[in-house]
């Protein structure tokens, strides 16, 4: 039994390792292609910053990877194992199939454990250390990093100009986040700045500016001929994260400072996100149950369709934390029970699954 364990282990890990960093890659390459390049576009990014920004998106991209490492890597080991004929000879030997799949198992449980640090901690961080990075470098290039059709951050207030001739602006977007929520948002067809002594944008100033603003709580309708403000009052401001950037601890500190009142916007969105941290944790063990099984049934070595049906799969997980995560401010629906949802689909349907392919029935 031993023997075999091992054997099924070193089976699933290997395979485990490269659907892992398959997955991871593409992941990444995502978030290289549309972030990272853009601190490259700033001209002063080397290329240690550029792998020190990629190490940062490592683990964000490691969170969703694990679990559909796990998926493929069962569903592939499985198919193989069954097209051989290896499965048929444990049976024979009197050893029954959830005593054989045993440890893969309790691999999906620890791998479990890992997603949940990713997922409640060192994804959101290194997440946030990432665009404190980003703002740090289009910082550092002053007023040769505000550009056309870009936006530029300046602490909680951001700013975007679609044309940009000199220090004058057209079509403006200004708004300021803070605590979640929009406190301001305007917009101007046209404004011009001043800069300070290291060419960064001083003093903003839009004409004709209208718009929202945030009073006593509500967004009220803001019209002005001439609307002034300080940038420089931004600069180095340190803000709080979003909520889908926050830590676990960080949601729990926030849904309780908004449950006593000192916090700004409804508790939903903070419940969802951390339903969804929690949830999303567990998301190995549903696929593991589920993958199995299928794995047995599909009686295939190709590595193609053992991805596809893959994909599949995460795809419809994956649909349940975007319907959560979109209806989190209606809170009369209990958003943040939605993301439980599939891992109560996928390890009932699991399990069943097993247990039909434990008795050769499935």
């Amino acid at each position: 039994m031993k023997t075999l364990h091992l054997h099924l282990l070193r089976q699933t890990l290997g395979t485990l390792a490269v659907t892992v960093a398959v997955f991871t890659f593409v992941v990444l390459l995502g978030n290289v292609l549309k972030d990272v390049l853009d601190l490259l576009a700033t001209g002063r990014a080397s290329v240690g910053l550029v792998l020190h920004a990629v190490l940062l998106l490592i683990p964000f991209a490691l969170s969703f990877a694990l679990p559909m490492g796990m998926l493929t890597a069962t569903l592939l080991v499985f198919g193989r194992l069954s097209t051989d004929g290896e499965l048929t000879a444990i049976r024979a030997g009197g050893i029954s199939l959830v005593a054989a799949v045993t440890p893969i198992l309790l691999l999906s449980v620890l791998l479990s454990g890992v997603c949940a640090l990713f997922n409640c901690h060192v994804a959101p961080s290194s997440r946030v250390a990432f665009k404190e990075l980003q703002n740090e470098v289009i910082r550092a290039r002053g007023f040769a990093g505000f550009a056309e059709g870009r936006y530029l951050d300046f602490g909680s207030l951001t700013l975007f100009a679609k044309k940009i001739r000199g220090t004058n602006l057209s079509e403006v977007i200004v708004y300021q986040v803070a605590n979640g929520r929009r406190q301001l948002d305007l917009w101007a067809p046209t404004g011009n700045f001043t800069t300070d002594t290291n060419g960064w944008p001083e003093l903003l100033v839009l004409r004709d500016a209208q718009g929202l603003v945030m009073v006593n709580g509500s967004q009220s309708p803001f019209i002005a001929a001439e609307w002034p403000t300080n940038l420089a009052g931004f600069h180095g401001e340190s803000t709080a994260p979003k909520p889908t950037d926050m830590t676990f601890r960080q949601l729990q500190d926030e849904l309780a400072l908004r449950r006593t009142g000192g916090g700004e916007g409804s508790v939903s969105p903070i419940l969802v996100q951390m339903h969804r941290q929690a949830a999303f944790s567990f998301a190995c063990i549903g696929f593991t149950l589920v993958g199995i099984p299928l794995g047995i049934r599909a009686h295939r070595r190709e590595t193609n369709v053992g991805i596809a049906v893959a994909l599949i799969l995460v795809a419809g997980y994956y649909s349940f934390i975007i319907l959560g995560q979109a209806l989190d401010t209606r809170a009369s629906i209990h958003p943040h029970l939605i993301p439980w949802i599939p891992n109560l689909l996928f390890q009932g349907i699991g399990s069943a699954l097993l247990y039909r392919a434990n008795r050769g029935t499935g």
